[in-house]
């Protein structure tokens, strides 16, 4: 009976893998304008100034690409088994979605194909999950959801 009451409630945390951290980010792209820059103003100072407005767009654009980087750096999903339901809670730029499901009507889709999410629907609510693992690790969590569901453990 322990060992059931241990069991109660399973959970899975996805998330992106970001190797490097907003302040790496920042120290990367100061010295990417540097180096920039300073080749721009060589070629300015012998009259091709074209050269620092295209350097100017170039570090415009690497800006935008950085931020949004920057701004799902934290996405991730929550997948949380208990009581019954089956809890997914995910981030994306900051904007958070929280979805319940009812385990008794729990039907689950494997992916199909590569690349596939887990699709997931319950009383005509359906969500996808599994944006933040590899095609292996999602398979391998679509088995595990599928063996906890049938399990029978979560049943109230």
């Amino acid at each position: 009976m322990n060992r059931d009451l241990l069991r109660e409630r399973r959970e899975w945390l996805l998330r992106r893998n970001c190797s490097l951290s907003p302040q790496q980010m920042g120290m990367a792209y100061a010295f990417m304008c540097l180096f920039s820059f300073a080749v721009a103003t060589g070629f300015m100072m012998i009259g091709m100034w074209q050269v620092l407005l295209f350097t100017v767009l170039e570090m415009t654009a690497v800006a935008a690409a950085f931020l949004y980087f920057a701004r799902h750096a934290t996405d991730y999903e929550h997948i949380v088994l208990a009581n019954g339901k089956l809890l997914v809670e995910q981030v994306s730029a900051g904007k958070m979605s929280v979805t319940q499901l009812e385990l008794y009507f729990l039907r689950l889709q494997m992916p199909a194909r590569y690349g596939d999410l887990i699709h997931l629907e319950s009383k005509g609510v359906a969500v996808e999950i599994g944006y933040f693992a590899t095609d292996p690790r999602r398979r391998a969590l679509a088995q595990e959801l599928r063996a906890e569901v049938q399990g029978g453990l979560f049943s109230n």
